[in-house]
This record gives structure tokens, C-alpha cells and sequence, in this order.
């Protein structure tokens, strides 16, 4: 039996990029241009899964192999988000079917947040580059929580601003620690297999609930309910 035979959320939560918005190849770029210049290794995919959904401050010790000092980590930070917003503008494109799921939430009055690892300026970048700015009333960044992911906080923050317990919450997540995160705070989590394939979940603390390719997969398959015409 599918594990959303008997859910349907109140609220409904998404991770940013790799999930609403179709960007990661132009985050790999800029990280891709940032190891070269530091001298770094290669940011492969197996290292990835390791950070993919962290907060930056916890990112580029992992990436330098040694603890960064706070002032280095902000510098780090405008370097690399700087050239990955130069490098994408123009370029980025909403996730499959993610428009068309907005408007099946908005139509049932469901109320939908972003919960994110990215930096302020990001964020906005990235929704005006898909052109989703003014679908979201409630954006929750990690870093106006105490932990990013994997720690549930700022999924905890976005149904805290919603009013919506967290367990009547569906969330959609692209990479593991933003999974573990999601099903940390009690959600119902849907992977998205846009980075990375579905065997990149299988170790992860709780798998997600379960998994797609986009968001027009997810609606041709467990949220097909969202595409029943609205009672009024």
C-alpha cells in the first residue's frame, strides 16, 4: 500500500535547489571553479552526498579539510554564491511539473513554504530566476535556525511559520541529509531523484516516504488525489 494511501497534508514544504528549481549543474560549476582556484580536490559526487543540503559554514571545512574561521567562511561563502549566481542567471528553469503542483496546492488552499540551506541572496535570485518569487509567503533558511540539515530545525521553522503541525506536513527533498532532515522533523518526505539516483536514499536514517523523477511524475503517481477536480 503506498504510504500516502491514507495522508493528505494540511501544509506542503519545499527544499529549494535541486528541488523547485533545476540549478544544480550551475552550483556544481561554481563549486567546480572555486576547488580549482583554492587548489582543492575535485567536488565528486560521492563527496556530494556528503554536503549537499548543509549550511556554507559547514561546507567548506569539509571541503579544505581543516575548521575554517568565521570571517574565511563568509568570504568563501560571497565567492562561490556570487559565481554561481553570475553563472546562472538566465540559465535556470523550475523542476518539471513544479509550477503545475503549486497551482493544484493553491487550488485546494494548501499552504506551501520553502525551507532551505541557501543564503539569503540565493534565495531570491533563484526564485525570480524561475519565476516563483511571489508563490511563497513563508521562506525558511537555515540560517536563521540553530542547525541545518540533517537537523530538523528548518523544516520545524517553516510549519512553526505556517501554524501546520509538522506531522501533517508533506515535504519534498532532492538530496539525503535534506530527506533526513524532512523525516527528522516528523514529515512525510518525498525524494526527488533530480541530483542524485535513488540508491543515494537507501542508507539515509529514514528514507523518504518515496520517490520521483519531478513533480510530474509525483502528480501521475501518489498526488494523482491533486488532480481530482476541487469540491466547492
Amino acid at each position: 500500500m503506498s504510504p500516502f494511501a491514507d495522508f493528505r497534508p494540511r501544509a506542503v514544504i519545499f527544499d529549494l535547489d535541486g528541488t523547485l528549481a533545476d540549478n544544480m549543474a550551475w552550483h556544481a560549476r561554481a563549486f567546480e571553479a572555486f576547488a580549482t582556484r583554492h587548489g582543492l580536490p575535485p567536488v565528486t559526487m560521492a563527496l556530494r552526498r556528503q554536503i549537499d543540503g548543509k549550511r556554507n559554514s559547514e561546507i567548506f571545512p569539509v571541503l579544505f579539510g581543516h575548521a575554517i574561521s568565521k570571517e574565511d567562511a563568509r568570504r568563501f561563502e560571497d565567492e562561490k554564491e556570487r559565481a554561481y549566481r553570475e553563472l546562472s542567471k538566465g540559465g535556470v528553469r523550475p523542476t518539471a511539473g513544479a509550477v503545475r503542483l503549486l497551482d493544484c496546492l493553491a487550488a485546494r488552499g494548501l499552504p506551501v513554504a520553502v525551507a532551505t540551506s541557501a543564503p539569503e541572496q540565493n534565495v531570491g535570485h533563484t526564485l525570480t530566476e524561475i519565476g516563483l518569487a511571489d508563490r511563497f509567503v513563508v521562506i525558511a533558511r537555515s540560517d536563521q535556525v540553530a542547525h541545518g540539515k540533517p537537523a530538523p530545525d528548518v523544516f520545524l521553522h517553516a510549519a512553526a511559520r505556517l501554524d501546520v503541525d509538522p506531522a501533517a506536513c508533506l515535504a519534498f527533498e532532492d538530496a539525503p541529509i535534506g530527506v533526513a532532515a524532512a523525516r527528522a522533523a516528523g514529515m512525510r518526505t518525498v525524494a526527488l531523484t533530480s541530483t542524485f539516483t535513488a540508491d543515494a536514499f537507501v542508507n539515509v536514517a529514514q528514507p523518504p516516504d518515496a520517490e520521483y523523477a519531478d513533480f510530474d511524475a509525483f502528480l501521475a503517481g501518489d498526488g494523482a488525489w491533486l488532480l481530482d477536480p476541487v469540491e466547492v
